[in-house]
């Protein structure tokens, strides 16, 4: 289970750290795409292959399903550790979620999700604010 909020660098070569309490669940691989709301979905290969199944397996008859199979799958990268524990961000991916330096990697039981510093906190400011509202509206949900 991946829980909690990290904050990295970046370095020249696009190479990032994996907190070293998650590294072990990466051991049989994982696979780095463009998430949702700008930021990085890293996930490890068995909950990788659970969800490229389940975009596989959605109509293509739908556009939407069509454009976010798209976006999950033609932007994933298979990525590999290196000694330190780092991994190699592609520019692409990068550029996406608009990272420079600092990054934060947050985990979401299931993924980690990796974020511009920047971002990560206006997001987190925003959600803040709503947090009532959001609180309120998973009630309804049953959460």
């Amino acid at each position: 289970m991946f829980i909690g909020e990290y904050h990295h660098s970046i370095d020249q070569k696009g190479r990032l750290a994996v907190p070293a309490k998650f590294r072990d669940s990466f051991k049989k691989g994982a696979v780095i795409t463009r998430g949702l709301d700008n930021c990085l979905f890293l996930y490890t290969g068995a909950e990788w292959k659970k969800l490229a199944e389940r975009l596989a397996s959605l109509p293509i008859s739908q556009a939407n399903t069509r454009s976010f199979a798209r976006m999950m799958l033609a932007g994933a990268m298979e990525v590999d550790f290196d000694k330190q524990g780092r991994i190699i961000i592609p520019e692409y991916l990068r550029k996406y979620a608009g990272m420079k330096k600092m990054t934060v990697v947050a985990g979401l039981y299931n993924r980690l999700e990796v974020w511009s510093e920047d971002a990560w906190e206006k997001y987190k400011k925003n959600a803040e604010k709503q947090s009532n509202e959001i609180a309120e509206a998973l009630g309804e949900l049953g959460v």
